[in-house]
């Protein structure tokens, strides 16, 4: 595991441990005001009370997390870190509600959460608005410098300045031109040259160094770097790295043939690609018999409120290049592509009015699971594109077909990632995220993503 990911996980294990003392004992106090002393030692002794209150603690934590609390992200805005907390305490405090109404045993006391929940969210809001201060200071946080002062070294300033809350900082660049130093380039400047890299390292209390430079002869700083890497006093990190654990995505300029030659996977990989296909086959199985009364409801409100199939097919491309037909249910006119393949919209006109619901709930991908289930695609994956766009996009963007190399998805990492797009340009941001999956796929990456994809249909967010 990389030291970023590491330290992500740390912080959000910390919110975690932190927030379930918080809410756990902010409920232990709310029993004591409102029941006494002597009432409150029952209630949490002799009538299981302080089961109840960690029941009331994981239904806070599981709406946190559903409300993306956990993701740094979110903690960029405080508006918005204060309005998702107060909607989270809000589901919660109703699933609560409506768990007390169908088994009373479980209310720990009357009255208690009408002063445990002000004050859960009192201590919440004090806690999030604090740790979001800390982890924004300047001086919190690895001090960076950048090696280069190119666009790509300029753009992994801006991503890092950008997340505050990674918990990285931009001392500056440095660079072989001597004409630079001084000048600023996004708002850290080139603060020295790299024949000085030892002593800015030592003088500005550098923890790593981002590699921005091309190893052109005469620029390169290997024995620089390579003094520095064998004494251990600094992390050397190269620049693509680097941005990929940042952003999640990974950066077409940057890509060079080599890139896609090392990321080939062995044996290993091989067998970890057999468990994942399975695993996305058992939980397409599960979701096909699940959604069935949801289908077959969906087909019927297609047929009286249109005229036409229920179903459309369309042919897409998959893995290799083989082209498969794909099923969804239908959401819009028949009509709809009389003038030629156009780019689907998010408010596209030619949609039905049941059409404009399922698509927005993603009832319309129900059939899909068929099409995982038959192996033409993977729960997890790219997103499977029409040949038509393949072929204009295939001439538009570097390394486009690349994202054939494994099995397309019903979601995918670029759609929790990126807003719904429909341009040429759109596709190549989403082409970013989608070649990081595929150096990155994994078991664990697959849960996150399905995860991701539940609370965007929870919530109508996303893609």
């Amino acid at each position: 595991m990389s030291m970023n990911a590491s330290r992500q996980k740390a912080r959000t294990v910390l919110l975690l441990l932190v927030e379930t003392m918080l809410l756990f004992g902010g409920l232990i106090v709310a029993v004591y005001v409102r029941l006494g002393a002597l009432d409150a030692e029952e209630t949490l002794i002799q009538r299981h009370g302080f089961y109840k209150a960690a029941l009331f603690t994981i239904f806070c934590l599981a709406s946190f997390y559903l409300f993306d609390l956990y993701d740094f992200v979110v903690m960029h805005d405080r508006r918005e870190l204060v309005l998702r907390l107060l909607q989270a305490l809000g589901l919660a405090w109703m699933a609560l509600a409506l768990l007390f109404y169908a088994v009373p045993q479980v209310m720990i006391g009357r009255g208690v959460s009408l002063i445990s929940l002000p004050l859960a969210l009192l201590l919440m809001v004090g806690w999030r608005l604090a740790i979001h201060w800390i982890l924004g200071h300047p001086e919190v946080g690895e001090r960076i410098l950048i090696v280069g002062s190119g666009p790509f070294a300029v753009e992994i300033a801006r991503e890092t300045l950008g997340r505050p809350d990674a918990g990285f900082r931009v001392v500056g660049f440095v660079d072989s031109d001597p004409s630079l130093v001084g000048k600023s380039l996004i708002n850290p400047s080139v603060i020295g040259l790299t024949s000085e890299l030892g002593a800015l390292v030592r003088r500005e209390s550098i923890d790593r160094i981002v590699v921005a430079i091309g190893d052109a002869r005469g620029r390169f700083p290997t024995q620089e770097l390579l003094r520095l890497s064998l004494s251990g006093d600094v992390t050397i990190e190269e620049s693509a790295s680097f941005y990929e654990r940042l952003t999640g995505r990974v950066l077409l300029d940057m890509i060079r043939p080599s890139w896609l030659i090392f990321s080939s996977r062995g044996r290993r990989a091989r067998i970890n690609e057999i468990v994942r296909v399975g695993l996305h086959r058992t939980v397409a199985f599960i979701g096909a018999i699940l959604s069935l009364p949801i289908a077959i409801v969906t087909a019927v409100l297609i047929k009286i409120d249109s005229r036409g199939p229920i179903l459309y097919k369309q042919e897409r491309v998959g893995k290799n290049g083989r082209t498969f037909t794909l099923m969804k249910f239908r959401s819009m006119r028949v009509d709809a592509e009389k003038d030629g393949p156009v780019w689907a919209q998010t408010d596209d006109q030619r949609m039905t009015r049941v059409g404009r619901i399922i698509r927005k709930i993603r009832v319309d991908e129900i059939p899909q699971f068929w099409s995982i289930l038959r192996g033409d695609m993977n729960f997890v994956g790219p997103r499977p594109e029409r040949p038509h766009f393949i072929a204009q996009l295939a001439q538009e963007i570097p390394y486009y077909e690349q994202r054939h190399l494994i099995a397309p998805g019903l979601t995918g990492w670029a759609q929790i990632k990126y807003p719904y797009g429909a341009s040429i340009e759109d596709a190549r941001q989403k082409l970013q995220y989608d070649l990081y999956y595929i150096k990155k796929q994994s078991l664990t990456l697959d849960a996150t993503i399905m995860f991701e994809t539940i609370k965007t249909i929870l919530f109508g967010r996303g893609t």
